[in-house]
């Protein structure tokens, strides 16, 4: 198997594929647990090992079964007048951004990535909220956000997860707001990726290849999330980010310099 992966995608070292793996594990956990980040760790991590016209197809297709997983709880406990007007708005704006991913300087759109999501880290360890009772004009524009960053760099969760979590109610209800929020966004970009032909041989192999990990993963997360609840690991998970944040936008940052 890992001579069928190497030959493929590449004269990778082992530890690249060992990053890879690792970085499924925990980004399937993380997903299991809070409910998003997940495309966040995966497109950081695999734009360094691989590249982003790689790595962000491989986030979106590795996605999909997560996103079967966790789908039940979504329909049960979300709220639909926030879940689907988000999505609406996600979908219409997912292709601008698909545009920016095939157009845009590989370096840049490293850095892009990494200093967003530091931006996201800290306003939600802030527990920035937009509003203390957001309605449908902010729904649409948190969705048409996401879909940008989705279509551009698979990671327009945080908009729509710091909408979700302004909510009012139960930690259980928050949480399933988040995921029908995620569940639309690894929807919306798959066809305006497709038609930009980024799901390549490459792309599909390793997507197969990853998914059982990131599945098994957010199993493990989500049966943490059932006993302890995420106001332990939060911070954690937080913190996760933030340094493979940190860590991705100094490497971009020379790479770009060095060119």
């Amino acid at each position: 198997m890992l001579d069928s992966f190497v030959a493929i995608i590449g004269p990778l070292s082992y530890i690249q594929i060992g990053l890879i793996i690792g970085t499924m594990v925990l980004a399937g956990f993380v997903r299991g647990f809070v409910g998003f980040g997940s495309s966040l760790i995966i497109v950081m991590v695999l734009s360094l090992v691989l590249e982003p016209l790689l790595a962000v197809p491989i986030a979106m297709l590795s996605g999909l079964p997560v996103m079967v997983q966790l789908l039940p709880n979504a329909i049960r406990y979300s709220e639909k007048a926030f879940v689907v007007p988000y999505g609406i708005a996600a979908f219409a704006a997912a292709p601008f951004g698909a545009i920016v991913l095939v157009s845009l300087d590989v370096a840049v759109m490293k850095m892009t990535i990494s200093v967003f999501v530091l931006v996201m880290v800290a306003l939600m360890y802030g527990n920035w909220r937009p509003a203390k009772n957001p309605g449908l004009w902010v729904f649409l524009g948190a969705g048409a956000i996401s879909g940008l960053l989705q279509g551009a760099a698979a990671v327009g969760g945080p908009p729509g997860v710091a909408v979700a979590l302004s909510r009012p109610g139960t930690p259980q209800q928050q949480r399933a707001n988040v995921i029908g929020a995620v569940t639309a966004l690894s929807m919306c970009a798959l066809l305006p990726v497709w038609y930009h032909g980024l799901f390549t041989r490459e792309v599909i192999f390793i997507s197969i290849a990853v998914t059982p990990i990131g599945m098994a993963a957010t199993w493990v997360g989500a049966r943490f999330f059932s006993r302890q609840g995420h106001r332990h690991f939060r911070n954690g998970a937080l913190a996760a980010l933030a340094v493979i944040g940190l860590i991705t936008l100094t490497i971009s940052i020379r790479e770009f310099l060095i060119r």
